[in-house]
């Protein structure tokens, strides 16, 4: 028997419990992982509340995780029983203790990262990876501004622009959190419940504004980012912690600058094998080497039945960087 969260309804972290199960056989191109670490991201509060509802309901949660192949389909080749894998792109239901996976989105996992290294970054990381190397290529020395910076993803992105040679503006809600940002490698911080975010961006950049907004908190932050932003430059929605951004009337792209918008999401930057396997390869060497940390707070590692609990913190703006269950 194993272990997994499912939820029967929408609502609050409340609707989430752990129940017993018996997996079902890998299909001819999955793979069946034993779980070692699985990663808590945002969006799956949002699939949780019914923001992004499920295909049917009861449902599983959580695409990422990291941990040992113990089984695998008929048709697989690439992946064989006993490796180290990692995954962000799972069908829901990685909040498990075993979880089949199409075997195309799964990467082996260099030894030198542990599994909860790999469970805390990876779908952060190749978030961060396809913002920063494909939907707008960051350059040496370019000045960008990226919200919640003392987030997970966040955090990553702090130290991938320095790694980068960028100068990151991070937004950040308390001294603490800008602290956090600036040890991992931002260039700046604004702490947007003492400053105005749009009055110190100009003030940064001598009134020349940024080429670049990536923000992930949504509804709250649209109109001070398109106004962070110089002519025809970019703004990169890819998320709403906030809420999301409706009912938006394009003329204001053209009144604030003849400005870019995109919405984009890591299942349109990496589809297939090859994308998964350039963007984890790149993650992983920065990992590897150290360039990039991830450290997980022991506060902030619950068991896998405490999900609700995890959720209650991840909410609650209580954590910094990455949470994780673990069976």
């Amino acid at each position: 028997m194993a272990t997994r969260i499912e939820f029967h309804k929408h609502g609050g972290p409340d609707v989430l419990s752990a129940v017993e199960f018996t997996p079902a056989a890998p299909a001819e191109n999955e793979v069946q992982v034993e779980n070692k670490a699985i990663g808590i991201n945002y969006i799956d509060t949002y699939i949780r509340s019914g923001l992004y509802p499920p295909p049917s309901l009861p449902s599983g949660l959580g695409t990422e995780a990291a941990g040992v192949v113990s089984k695998v389909g008929s048709k697989v080749t690439h992946i064989k029983v006993g490796d180290r894998v990692v995954y962000a792109q799972s069908g829901l239901g990685a909040y498990s203790s075993v979880h089949n996976v199409l075997a195309d989105k799964v990467a082996v996992l260099p030894n030198a990262i542990s599994f909860e290294q790999a469970a805390a970054s990876f779908l952060k990381g190749l978030t961060v990876f396809y913002l920063l190397r494909k939907t707008y290529d960051i350059k040496p020395n370019e000045v960008f501004l990226f919200h919640a910076a003392a987030g997970g993803v966040g955090l990553i992105a702090c130290q991938w622009a320095k790694a980068l040679g960028a100068k990151l503006i991070g937004t950040v809600g308390s001294t603490q959190k800008a602290q956090r940002a600036l040890q991992a490698g931002a260039w700046q911080v604004i702490n947007y419940s003492e400053e105005n975010v749009v009055e110190r961006v100009k003030a940064l950049t001598d009134g020349k504004k940024v080429s670049v907004v990536y923000d992930s908190v949504g509804k709250d932050t649209w109109e001070i980012s398109l106004d962070c932003l110089h002519r025809r430059g970019l703004m990169v929605s890819f998320g709403n912690s906030s809420g999301p951004v409706t009912g938006v009337n394009l003329g204001i792209l053209n009144q604030k600058g003849s400005l870019y918008a995109t919405r984009p999401s890591l299942s349109g930057y990496i589809t297939t094998r090859e994308e998964l396997k350039e963007a984890s390869n790149e993650l992983f060497s920065l990992i590897a080497s150290g360039v990039i940390k991830v450290d997980v707070a022991d506060n902030q590692k619950f068991a896998l039945k405490d999900a609700q609990r995890a959720h209650e913190a991840l909410e609650s703006r209580a954590t910094q960087g990455s949470s994780l269950l673990i069976p």
